[in-house]
C-alpha cells in the first residue's frame, strides 16, 4: 500500500475530513487533496507530523510494503488485550466527549443552584430576627424554604437529564476498555488542546474558594452586628457557588478525556478498587444526606448544618483510605 493510500485510511478511520487534516498538519485543503491522490509527496517535516498525529511510525508510511495487517495485526491484538476489557471505536468515543461537553454546564448550573438555594432562607430569616424586615419569623422562613425547593427541583432535572444522557457511557467509569487504534491520538490531541483551559480555569476555581472567606471574615473584624455577617455570610455562599460552578463544569470536561486513556482516578487500578468503595460509598452518602435533612429540619438551622457535609467529605477520605490501605494489606 502506497503513502497516498495509507493517508487516506488513516484519516478516514479517525473520522476526519481533508480540511479538519489540513488545519492540524498547518497545510492546505489542496495539499492534503495532492498527497491522497500521490500527486506529491509531503516533505520529511510533515511524514513527521503525520506520523504524530496518526499514532504510526515513519516506517509504516514510508515503506509500501507494510501492510495496516502487519502493523496492526487484528487477532494478535485481541490476544494481547485484557479479558474482558470493552473495545471504544472512534465514533463512540467522539459521541462521548461531545455529550460530556453538553451536560458539563448542565451539572455544574444544577450544583451552583444547590450551594445558593440556602441564600434566601439564610436572609429572611435573619433580617426577621434582627428586625430589618417587618415579616413573622415563622413567613420568612417558610417563603425561604420555597425558594430554596424551587432551586432545587431544577438543580435535580438538570442532575437527572444529564444522567440520562450519559447512562450508555457508565462502563467508562467502572470496565476496563481498549481503544481502537486511532482513538487514543484523538483523545490525547483533544486533552493538549484543553489543558491550558483546564489549568486557568482550575486555578480561578481554587482561588475563588479561597478568596470567599474574605466577606466573613472582614465583617467578623469590623463588625458584630447580625446582619452584616448574614450578608457576609451569604456572599461568601456565593462566591463559592461560583469557583465551584467553574471547577466542575472544568473538571466534568477534562475527566472525561481521561476516562477514554484510562489516567489518573480512572486507571485500570483504580476501577478495582472502585468497586470495592461503591457500596459503602452509596449507604454512607445516604446516610449523611438523611442525618443533614433531619437536622436541619429539626433545629431550623440551616446556617449551622452545612457543616455536615465538609465533616462528611473528610470522614469518607479516612474511612476509604483505611479500606484501600486494608485491601492492599490482604494482597
Amino acid at each position: 500500500m502506497i503513502l497516498a493510500d495509507k493517508i487516506i485510511q488513516l484519516r478516514k478511520k479517525c473520522g476526519w475530513s481533508q480540511e479538519e487534516l489540513a488545519e492540524k498538519m498547518g497545510v492546505s485543503r489542496q495539499s492534503v487533496s495532492k498527497w491522497e491522490g500521490a500527486l506529491s509527496v509531503p516533505d520529511l517535516d510533515k511524514i513527521l507530523l503525520l506520523a504524530q498525529i496518526f499514532g504510526v511510525s515513519t516506517d509504516y508510511l514510508l515503506k509500501d510494503e507494510i501492510e495496516e495487517n502487519d502493523y496492526f495485526p487484528t487477532e494478535d491484538h485481541e490476544e494481547k488485550s485484557e479479558a474482558g476489557a470493552r473495545r471504544v471505536s472512534m465514533e463512540e468515543a467522539s459521541a462521548f466527549l461531545a455529550v460530556k461537553k453538553e451536560t458539563a454546564p448542565r451539572i455544574a448550573l444544577g450544583v451552583l443552584l444547590c450551594i445558593l438555594s440556602p441564600i434566601c432562607l439564610l436572609s429572611l430569616t435573619g433580617l426577621s430576627d434582627e428586625g430589618f424586615i417587618g415579616m413573622n419569623e415563622n413567613i420568612a422562613g417558610g417563603i425561604g424554604l420555597m425558594v430554596l425547593l424551587l432551586m432545587v427541583i431544577p438543580a435535580v432535572a438538570l442532575f437527572v437529564s444529564s444522567g440520562m444522557k450519559t447512562n450508555r457511557f457508565e462502563y467508562l467509569d467502572s470496565e476496563p476498555i481498549e481503544l481502537e487504534y486511532g482513538v487514543s491520538g484523538m483523545v490525547k490531541e483533544r486533552q493538549s488542546q484543553l489543558r491550558d483551559a483546564h489549568t486557568r480555569d482550575f486555578v480561578i476555581g481554587i482561588c475563588l474558594c479561597i478568596v470567599a472567606a474574605i466577606p466573613l471574615l472582614c465583617t467578623a473584624l469590623l463588625t458584630e452586628n447580625g446582619a452584616y455577617v448574614l450578608i457576609s455570610l451569604c456572599a461568601t455562599i456565593a462566591i463559592v457557588g461560583i469557583g465551584v460552578y467553574i471547577l466542575v463544569n472544568n473538571g466534568i470536561i477534562w475527566a472525561s478525556t481521561e476516562k477514554l486513556l484510562q489516567e489518573g482516578d480512572y486507571s485500570r487500578a483504580e476501577k478495582k478498587a472502585n468497586k470495592l468503595d461503591e457500596p459503602i460509598s452509596a449507604i454512607y452518602w445516604c446516610v449523611t444526606t438523611a442525618l443533614y435533612l433531619f437536622y436541619s429540619f429539626y433545629t431550623m438551622q440551616w446556617d449551622r448544618s452545612w457543616i455536615i457535609w465538609p465533616v462528611a467529605a473528610v470522614l469518607f477520605g479516612a474511612i476509604e483510605g483505611i479500606i484501600r490501605l486494608s485491601c492492599k494489606n490482604k494482597k
